[in-house]
């Protein structure tokens, strides 16, 4: 395999807990706590070790949480390294209410980062990459990153091959276009919608918008998640869909990450972006059949690749 490796620059170490109602002004006694290790990039390195491939998972971490989510990824991740973030690295908190089923979730900042301090991180991550490796920048942006960010970092790491999967507004900034391109750009569809202020009702509809991003320089693959309705691609050769197999929904968490680095492990494999593309998507129906944040299983990914077929548009 081609190397893979994945950046959290904005990791969490994620708490959750449960109440029997949530009510305001008074205290809530809580069930038992949970600690996870939260971030976009981590959870492609896992998926991507779960369906049996490689990834080193490159994680800024700083301050006693930051320790204590390295103890985490310790035993998650077998290869994954630590660079220094500038501040602690933040929690992610959720309670569950017994009575409702609902489940609040509260998402703090995390440290800010200097545009220097983002550049010696840059410089880290490409001093450790293969020059031909895969780079995989997943999940939310530290504060401090300026929109346009990443069109530098493609820059910084180039020849490396670099994927993104963002949102706000660092998915704003990229979707106007940039030199050089990301070699993947990936979104969901309410992303999509946003960007281009149409509802992109068909498939057809995600896919031309997919092919306009890509013209614009947004990236040489533009990929565009529809949910239950698979995922459109654009890239150079084509339009093309792939569906989702799943025939039902246990949790959706890691969906989109688990997408990722099916895709990417594709990718490495030397497969076509196509059949990259049945990969990912078969990841992520995998996903979305496992409880919580287990993410894809190998045995579930093999069962769903099988029903995952590649359409062109």
């Amino acid at each position: 395999m081609t190397p893979i490796l994945t950046v959290t620059l904005n990791p969490a170490l994620d708490l959750a807990t449960s109440v029997d109602q949530v009510r305001a002004n008074v205290k809530l006694r809580c069930g038992p706590e949970t600690a996870e290790a939260g971030g976009g990039g981590v959870n492609v390195a896992r998926a991507v070790t779960q369906l049996g491939g490689q990834a080193s998972a490159w994680v800024a971490l700083g301050g006693p949480n930051g320790d204590a989510l390295g103890a985490i990824l310790d035993d998650l991740l077998p290869d994954w390294h630590r660079f220094e973030a500038p501040g602690q690295t933040r929690h992610s908190f959720s309670v569950s209410e017994a009575a409702s089923g609902d489940q609040l979730r509260f998402v703090l900042t995390g440290p800010s980062w200097s545009m220097d301090q983002l550049d010696t991180a840059m410089t880290q991550i490409a001093d450790g990459a293969a020059q031909d490796a895969f780079v995989v920048f997943s999940g939310s942006m530290p504060p401090g990153m300026e929109p346009g960010f990443l069109a530098q970092a493609c820059a910084h790491l180039a020849p490396r091959k670099v994927v993104i999967d963002t949102s706000g507004q660092h998915l704003e900034a990229q979707a106007r276009g940039s030199t050089p391109a990301p070699f993947v750009l990936r979104m969901d569809s309410h992303e999509a919608q946003t960007l281009s202020g149409l509802p992109l009702e068909t498939q057809r509809d995600s896919a031309q918008f997919a092919e306009k991003l890509r013209q614009r320089g947004a990236g040489e693959i533009v990929i565009i998640a529809r949910g239950a309705d698979g995922s459109v691609m654009a890239d150079g050769t084509g339009l093309w869909h792939v569906n989702a197999s799943n025939e039902e929904v246990v949790s959706a968490i890691g969906a989109g990450d688990s997408f990722v680095g099916g895709f990417v492990m594709g990718l490495a494999k030397g497969e076509s972006a196509g059949e990259a593309l049945r990969f990912g998507a078969a990841a992520a129906s995998a996903a979305v059949i496992s409880e919580g944040t287990q993410l894809c299983h190998r045995a579930d990914w093999d069962r769903l690749l099988v029903q995952t077929k590649l359409t062109q548009l």
